[in-house]
């Protein structure tokens, strides 16, 4: 049961909400900003926040995952009934707990608060019962709950498998709540104490933690995603984002990076190294920014990680991280500058040039940055150089800082971005199931 809850979190391109893929949060967050567009499908439409009820491709992440938070609500209740000690009880509904927070906190992101079913009625399946969504205090309170309780029973991450989760992981996915909710104090709060674990540290090699076992062997990484050939979870990303001719082996070209987004980044920054700006095709041509054919016309290939060019499938064995340490360290610098809008410290500015000059950059001056509008942004343009294609949370942090629809705007000249855009549409099916009390979010009726 306690693995069952993993299943929906995994990369998977059917029923895994984390598959870097078009069904993945990831790849549909990501094309709302100027990491990731495209000619077609959710990535165009993402790319314009050109959405209705009607697009599924948006839609589909509420409609298939929602009844999964349910699903854990009756494992908690069947494993709290077990006849099995209470350290196997514990430590079960921990892990099913950070599970629910975990997909409870992607949902609320997307769409605003959702419903959550309570037990009693789980428990009468029978009876017809529409439910509302949860007011926004009820949502966040349910997320920190579990986040809170799952952080409290789960192990330390020095004793936890690789794979699971861990009570680095349940923190790190508080500090992403608390952000969302500008609850600053919060932020600095969990930041210290993930520092304080002792465990965690920026890796030295950026590029190395995306090598074929480089999740696995870096302290750096609060969560990655295992992946095989079998599918158990699978990596579909080299498949997504390479085009049929790269050399070594290609992919379908789904997806781009934008040139305006390359543009941001300084020239020795390493974590540019895979946003392939130029490349010889396997037909012997040279496709770059001048030379772009269909496959560079938007912007440079998203790689992000190895290759993985000896791979046996489409599918490539390189893990999926989820969360590192670059970001409790970024969160807390957030943290610090915007607590009651004091600006920026040293300390703050430390914390931002430890991540910079993993990345080969020469430090940040504070009194450049002294503004706290400054300050934000700069943060914003280093959370998007940091963590490009990691997870999508990208989109939040332009949210947080109400910069979604304008930088929509600025990149795409998009006609359809509206400031209602900052949350997705439900489906026309769930809005009916809903019987009047289910309400659609406000642009979308």
């Amino acid at each position: 049961m306690v693995d069952a809850s993993y299943y929906p979190l995994r990369a998977s391109w059917w029923d895994g909400i984390n598959s870097p893929s078009e069904r993945g949060i990831m790849f549909a967050n990501a094309s709302t900003t100027e990491v990731l567009t495209g000619d077609f499908g959710v990535q165009l439409n993402a790319s314009l926040l050109h959405f209705t009820p009607a697009s599924t491709e948006i839609t589909f992440f509420y409609d298939w995952y929602y009844n999964k938070i349910s699903r854990m609500t009756t494992t908690i209740d069947y494993i709290q009934q077990a006849d099995v000690s209470e350290e196997i009880k514990t430590k079960a509904i921990a892990e099913v707990r950070c599970a629910r927070g975990m997909l409870a906190y992607y949902l609320y992101d997307m769409y605003g608060p959702i419903v959550i079913a309570p037990l009693e009625v789980l428990k009468n399946p029978l009876k017809e019962e529409p439910l509302p969504r949860l007011s926004h205090d009820e949502m966040v309170n349910f997320i920190e709950a579990d986040l809170k309780a799952a952080a409290e029973d789960l192990p330390h991450p020095a004793e936890t498998e690789y794979g699971r989760f861990s009570k680095g992981l349940a923190k790190m996915l508080a500090i992403r709540l608390n952000l969302k909710e500008k609850r600053w104090d919060e932020v600095n709060k969990l930041a210290d104490e993930i520092i304080a674990m002792g465990y965690y540290e920026l890796d030295s090699d950026y590029l190395g933690m995306w090598d074929l076992d480089g999740a696995r062997n870096s302290q750096e990484v609060i969560w990655a995603i295992p992946n095989d050939y079998e599918g158990t979870s699978e990596n579909q990303w080299q498949m997504m984002a390479l085009p049929s001719n790269f050399p070594g082996r290609g992919g379908w070209g789904t997806v781009q990076s934008t040139w305006w987004f390359y543009d941001t980044f300084e020239e020795n920054d390493v974590r540019k190294t895979n946003l392939i700006a130029e490349y010889v095709g396997t037909d012997g041509i040279t496709y770059n920014r001048s030379n772009p054919g269909n496959n560079m016309n938007l912007g440079p290939i998203p790689l992000k990680m190895d290759a993985d060019a000896a791979r046996t499938t489409a599918l490539s064995t390189v893990d999926l991280i989820q969360y590192r340490y670059a970001d409790v360290l970024l969160s807390k610098a957030e943290a610090i500058a915007n607590h009651n809008a004091s600006g920026p410290n040293e300390e703050a500015m430390e914390l931002v040039n430890r991540v910079r000059r993993r990345a080969n950059l020469d430090d940040l001056e504070l009194d450049d940055y002294s503004n706290l509008s400054d300050f934000n942004d700069m943060i914003l343009t280093e959370r998007s150089h940091e963590f490009w294609c990691e997870n999508g949370q990208y989109r939040a942090d332009l949210i947080r800082h109400g910069k979604l629809i304008s930088r929509v705007i600025e990149v795409t000249q998009s006609p359809y971005a509206t400031e209602t855009d900052t949350v997705y549409p439900f489906s026309r099916e769930r809005i009916s199931e809903g019987k009047g009390v289910f309400i659609q979010n406000p642009g979308y009726n």
